[in-house]
């Protein structure tokens, strides 16, 4: 006959050398990388901003998951009819069920509108944001061609090249003269007689003004012509 126990206490021997064994072997050491200067690319490093940054993103992808997760449920939900009401159940309560599933998917439509209604507009405030970061340079631009230095050249490419990009985002300049003065988009510096306006007119634009859509992001300084 085998000697099963022989053979159980040879093995929790070699388990107790082996416990021992492996607490008497010495910690490898963790190395945490503390650098403020990254080795490899010279940069600094900015871990704050590293975290933040991931946690914005993870953020931003467990709430589109959350949305998906939310349509699916509610497009794979079928409202049960009156006829498959089981038998001896309380019609009512079934028209109730129906009505809190159709409130249920409604309220969700409405939320999911007000989402990307919310991300439409941000992404139009960040471009009016940059849109109006750039306008004393495109004063800068008028002031040049305005001097004549805008006549050829590689300059004169460059900014030609800038106001057709900043056209694309929806910039349009407001510098039209012999049109009738409008509060909303002009600013008037100076009031002079005209003889031949019935009503005040724009005669010159001392400064361009800028709107992107039917919002106004900077009224034209003009002068206006008024009747004598």
């Amino acid at each position: 006959m085998p000697h099963h126990g022989n053979e159980e206490e040879h093995g929790s021997s070699e388990s107790r050398r082996d416990a021992e064994q492996r607490e008497n072997e010495p910690q490898k050491p963790i190395i945490h990388d503390n650098r403020k200067v990254d080795p490899k690319t010279g940069q600094a490093r900015h871990p704050d901003q590293e975290r933040a940054s991931a946690a914005s993103a993870d953020s931003d992808t467990d709430a589109g998951d959350a949305l998906s997760q939310a349509e699916d449920i509610l497009n794979s939900v079928e409202v049960p009819a009156a006829e498959s009401v089981a038998q001896g159940a309380d019609v009512a309560e079934a028209e109730e069920l129906r009505n809190d599933l159709r409130r249920l998917q409604a309220e969700y439509v409405n939320y999911r509108k007000r989402v990307e209604r919310d991300r439409a507009v941000a992404g139009e405030m960040a471009v009016i944001g940059v849109l109006n970061s750039l306008l004393p340079v495109l004063d800068d631009v008028d002031a040049a061609r305005q001097h004549g230095d805008l006549t050829d050249g590689p300059f004169a490419a460059i900014a030609a090249k800038l106001e057709n990009a900043l056209k694309t985002y929806g910039l349009v300049r407001i510098d039209e003269t012999g049109v009738e003065f409008d509060p909303t988009i002009h600013e008037a510096l100076i009031q002079q007689p005209g003889p031949d306006v019935e009503i005040d007119t724009v005669s010159q634009v001392l400064r361009s003004g800028y709107k992107s859509g039917d919002r106004v992001l900077r009224a034209a300084q003009v002068i206006v012509a008024v009747p004598a």
